[in-house]
Parts: structure tokens; sequence; C-alpha cells
């Protein structure tokens, strides 16, 4: 189950990450039309590697965690919503470390 948890924490940092890139650029957006035309090429990019590659990996991520740790419906729910609510993603893994392994993770 540690290898399981450990891909779904990588998953979940990449997947955060780009989510709260998108959000921010999307802020900047608003903010600033000038600046917004120079980054649209990246917006595009990280956008679709975000919602094609990076979030159904994620998923896959978190389905094998939540089946090999037997985790309810509500955990598996909250997982998927965290690919699409910014910073949510840092905080389930936060609490699954704490649930799965409440005295730390093992050493490698």
């Amino acid at each position: 189950m540690l290898k399981a948890f450990r891909r779904y924490r990588f998953m979940s940092f990449v997947t955060g990450t780009t989510l709260l890139t998108l959000c921010v650029t999307l802020l900047l957006h608003t903010v600033d039309l000038t600046f917004w035309k120079k980054i649209h090429l990246f917006v595009d990019v990280v956008g679709i590697g975000h919602g094609v590659v990076l979030y159904p990996i994620y998923l896959v991520m978190s389905f094998q965690l939540a089946l090999k740790a037997r985790l309810n419906i509500g955990y598996v729910v909250l997982m998927m919503g965290a690919g699409f609510v910014p910073g949510l993603a840092f905080y389930m893994e936060h609490r699954m470390r704490l649930k799965l392994y409440p005295q730390g993770l093992p050493a490698a």
C-alpha cells in the first residue's frame, strides 16, 4: 500500500500544482489582458496537460489507493474533486497521510 500511496502523493502534488497555476493565470487574465496575450500558449499547454493527461492519471492513482486502503466512498469523492478545486489536492494528500500513516511515513 505504501507504493500506491507514494504514487497518489506524487500525482496529487503535480495535479494540484498545475491547477493552481491555471487559477493564477486566470486571475492574471482578469487583471492585465496584455500579459494574458503573452502567456496564452503557456496556459493552453498547461490546461490541456492538466485536463487530458494529469487528471486522468491522478484519478487512476486515487482509485488504486482507495481500493488498496479500502477507503469509503466519501474519501473517493473528495479525492476526485481535488482535481477541480484549487488547493484541495494538497489538503486531501495531507488527510490521507494522516489517516493511513498516523505515525509518519515509513522510511524507503
